[in-house]
């Protein structure tokens, strides 16, 4: 693609010219509220950035200082401050005598400058650089640069708006930013070639005065984003009108937990029509699909999903076929559901939770905040007269309306779950009719904090570390876990982000990624090579690291004595759904016995088990081939070969690779027969 002429003029002349110093500030929103801000002071060719916004009691913090060359290319550019959740960010990027030199938490790196086009891609900086890197790609001929560390990004125009503001009108062009990471980033330059926003479904950033365009901005991402997966979708989505025969494959029977004898699978439109023996007679007119001996899995369920369209396809490739969603915004979420079912684009089937937040300088955008018992019990209700099948209490919630609220719920026969409220207990909050506690810190908080510690904040995981001066056995541990049993109270721990939180080192590859790093895109990878919860040093991370080793054998104590777990991620599904149930078997179970949580324990979990589940005549056609047997390994996970969900075929290897992923196995074979 190439920029057009006026455009080249203008980032031309906006480059060769220095400009006065000048700030310019813009706002931080989630879901429409303010929760930060960027403030981009410009003197010449030299920047300096101030970067911080909190939400849900987390966010970054982060101090930038760039010089540019006369094309606009960083040559030198420092990066200070925090990440989301808390770890020091310590990044520079140089250019020194035709040799470029950089350091982000993966380590230090150096290449020879080879040509003119190589821009640095940063690591922790805000998202201001994206900016300059359009402006970069937009000047080059053919809208294309090589990038450090490594890979190319490109850049594809999109729209043209107009926005009002304190300026007047502004002309704004969104471009989408290629090459880099699973999704295209996107952001909007004004007529002069200036940053003017980015945006997703459920934020913006924007320049102050134009706030107003918040929600118009977040809609047109979310267009942007429809528009993407439609044509993966076109390209990806195999719909038969005929019946389609998977042969020659073993069926994992879940309540068996063992294999069936070789098979062929028969899918009429969304559900299966029969399972035969191997070789049974086929008649005419039907695909046939060549399964080689390898195993029909039911589709899995991911339990702890915040579901956008951005991770919706990447999880029906890792066959995560339903997800529950844990908390979301109502109306987008809807609207996702929407396109899913009519087949506009693809995704797995979704199950709704009703989040509620009560109202303080903590709480999270997502879903709805309340401020007294009366508006949390009317948002209940809504909710209990749409399709939501529990509530999802909050950090924020008083935490003496929970009886009255889970009461309420269950009333309207939703269950309830959640995080534990701020200065409450898992104990309490079992008492007062909670289905379900929602994380492993959040259950095993209330055995180590003191009165009036706020869980609000980045405590609830900082204060992990006190863990290792338990012992599972102790008193306070056996009485939560009695409880529960009476109770009858579920625990979904969400092992991977706990994994990943406490014992992620920086220049190392994360527990989550070692099996799969190869294959994923550099931004993501260098992501996987990062700590999430910062440390201060090595004794500070072997707390943390002990800490997870409390929590997996308090799990594996928890599944021992009968308390049901949930298999989720936190962490969007997909390639790391398979290190969560990794994590399970690490925890005790065994390989058939995880696969049965993860789909047919789900389905009755959920009464969703008519449908689901299971491979069956009459079931939903949810479901995934892998060549060998998971039952005895489950890295066969990592190489499904086909995933049918919701009646339809779907190739990972063709999926993949319109993510930057390079696929883990090819497609199997595919006929159709004559009629």
């Amino acid at each position: 693609m190439r920029a057009s002429a006026v455009l080249l003029a203008i980032v031309t002349a906006m480059i060769a010219a220095p400009t006065a110093a000048e700030t310019t500030t813009y706002r931080v929103l989630f879901a429409g509220d303010d929760t930060g801000h960027l403030i981009v002071n410009e003197a010449g060719n030299n920047i300096a950035i101030d970067f911080d916004f909190k939400q849900n009691g987390r966010g970054p913090t982060i101090a930038e200082e760039m010089t540019l060359d006369d094309r606009g290319y960083p040559i030198a550019w420092t990066i200070t401050g925090t990440q989301t959740f808390g770890s020091s960010v310590d990044e520079y990027f140089r250019v020194e005598d035709g040799v470029a030199r950089w350091q982000d938490t993966t380590g230090t790196g150096e290449a020879a400058i080879a040509g003119d086009t190589l821009f640095y891609i940063d690591q922790n900086g805000s998202v201001y650089s994206r900016a300059l890197l359009a402006r970069a790609l937009l000047a080059d001929a053919d809208g294309r640069v090589e990038v450090f560390p490594s890979g190319e990004a490109t850049i594809r125009k999109r729209d043209t708006k107009t926005y009002d503001g304190p300026d007047g009108e502004l002309e704004v062009t969104a471009y989408e930013i290629l090459g880099l990471s699973y999704n295209p980033g996107l952001v909007m330059l004004d007529q002069d070639g200036q940053f003017f926003a980015t945006a997703s479904p459920r934020f913006s950033m924007v320049r102050e005065g134009y706030e107003a365009a918040d929600e118009a901005l977040r809609k047109y991402a979310e267009s942007l984003s429809t528009e993407r997966f439609v044509e993966i979708q076109s390209q990806v989505a195999h719909n038969y009108d005929v019946p389609v025969r998977i042969r020659n494959v073993r069926v994992f029977d879940p309540e068996r937990l063992a294999l069936s004898e070789l098979s062929d699978v028969v899918v009429f439109g969304k559900r299966v029509a029969s399972v035969q023996a191997a070789g049974s007679p086929a008649p005419e007119g039907e695909v046939s699909i060549d399964g080689a001996g390898g195993t029909l899995v039911p589709g899995m369920y991911e339990m702890h999903g915040h579901i956008g369209q951005g991770n919706a396809l990447l999880n029906v490739a890792a066959g995560v076929t339903s997800v529950r969603d844990t908390g979301n915004e109502n109306a987008v979420l809807r609207d996702l559901m929407n396109r899913i079912n009519d087949g506009t684009i693809a995704g797995p089937r979704i199950t709704r939770s009703c989040f509620i937040e009560g109202k303080s300088e903590f709480s999270a955008a997502t879903g709805e905040t309340v401020a007294t018992l009366e508006e949390a019990l009317a948002m209940v209700r809504w909710c209990g007269s749409r399709d939501f099948h529990q509530v999802k209490l909050y950090n924020s919630m008083r935490p003496e309306w929970a009886e009255t609220l889970a009461a309420e719920a269950h009333r309207l026969g939703m269950r309830v779950a959640g995080h534990v409220p701020a200065f409450s207990t898992a104990n309490a909050m079992i008492e007062a009719g909670f289905d379900e506690i929602t994380h492993a810190n959040q259950l095993m908080l209330g055995w180590v904090l003191e009165d009036g510690e706020d869980t609000r904040t980045l405590f609830r995981f900082i204060a992990m570390k006190r863990f290792p001066a338990m012992d599972p056995n102790d008193e306070a541990v056996q009485y939560t876990i009695g409880r529960m049993l009476e109770r009858n109270v579920a625990h979904d721990p969400t092992i991977a982000i706990h994994e990943h939180g406490l014992t992620a080192v920086n220049g190392e590859v994360a527990p989550l990624a070692k099996k799969v790093i190869d294959h994923l895109p550099t931004n993501e990878q260098r992501s996987l090579k990062s700590e999430l919860f910062g440390t201060e040093g090595p004794e500070e991370r072997a707390e943390y690291v002990a800490a997870f080793e409390f929590i997996k054998e308090v799990l594996a104590r928890l599944h021992t004595e009968g308390v049901l777990l949930l298999p989720g991620t936190d962490l969007g599904g997909g390639i790391a759904y398979h290190r969560e149930l990794e994590l399970f078997q690490e925890i005790g179970l065994t390989p058939a016995e995880v696969l049965r949580r993860a789909s047919y324990d789900m389905a009755v979990y959920l009464g969703q088990d008519e449908d689901l589940g299971s491979i069956e005549k009459d079931k939903y056609a949810d479901f995934f081939l892998v060549p060998g047997d998971p039952t005895r390994s489950l890295d066969e996970l990592r190489r499904i070969r086909m995933v049918v969900s919701d009646g339809v075929v779907y190739f990972p290897s063709e999926i993949y690779p319109w993510f930057g992923i390079r696929p883990f196995d090819e497609a199997p074979k595919v006929v159709a027969t004559a009629d």
